[in-house]
């Protein structure tokens, strides 16, 4: 006899990590998402420098966390694998979605700056594709929308969204081509996006940040 697949919601607990205080004053939420193999709480530290008296970051974790290497030691998390994918992304968008609701009760005013670096650009993406709400702000860093997501021309959420591509030209995970056809694809959708480059591999850059902090609206 073939077994039967089922499946069931289950409450679980979800984890996060945040710099600031959010309030009525904040004018500036960032959502920012990991890549594969990292924790919300080493990651978030390469945003202090953007934190004012107006500006909050929050770092969603990934819902599932594994050993990095072996069976004891450093532990990662990934936002999804391939294995039961839809269910996966379905359940870290209502994840990100609360997040971003539970942010905005706090800072009713805020405007939304959403960064997904490596993996977690995928599912920035896989996100706010369903968005019903505006995003001030989308940086893909070190990542690019995937491949098997529907970009619907003149009609995507995100085409009035500031959109910027951000990747170390050793980055060795991004290959130019590779980044170039995106480009084409986006265009031809009516995405926008800026191009910036640095001296780097796979990693975050200050001085990036930085720059992404002030060109936004204030």
């Amino acid at each position: 006899m073939a077994a039967l697949h089922r499946t069931i919601e289950v409450p679980r607990t979800a984890h996060l990590q945040q710099l600031g205080t959010l309030s009525p004053e904040t004018k500036h939420l960032w959502i920012v998402l990991h890549g594969y193999g990292q924790l919300a709480r080493y990651f978030i530290r390469h945003f202090e420098a953007l934190i004012d008296e107006q500006t909050v970051v929050i770092a969603p974790e990934g819902l599932s966390r594994f050993y990095l290497e072996g069976f004891s030691g450093r532990v990662g998390a990934t936002w999804m694998t391939k294995e039961e994918r839809l269910h996966e992304i379905t359940d870290y968008v209502t994840y990100l979605n609360l997040v971003r609701e539970m942010a905005l009760r706090e800072a009713p005013e805020a405007e939304l700056h959403v960064l997904g670096f490596s993996q977690g650009a995928a599912t920035v993406c896989r996100w706010l594709s369903q968005a019903q709400w505006p995003i001030s702000q989308l940086v893909l860093w070190a990542g690019v929308f995937p491949e098997d997501m529907e970009l619907a021309s003149g009609s995507h959420p995100l085409k009035e969204t500031d959109l910027t591509y951000v990747y170390g030209l050793q980055d060795h995970f991004v290959a130019e081509d590779k980044v170039q056809n995106q480009l084409k694809r986006v265009r031809e959708a009516g995405l926008h996006p800026d191009i910036i480059t640095f001296e780097g591999k796979h990693e975050l850059n200050q001085e990036v940040l930085l720059a992404l902090k002030n060109r936004r609206k204030e």
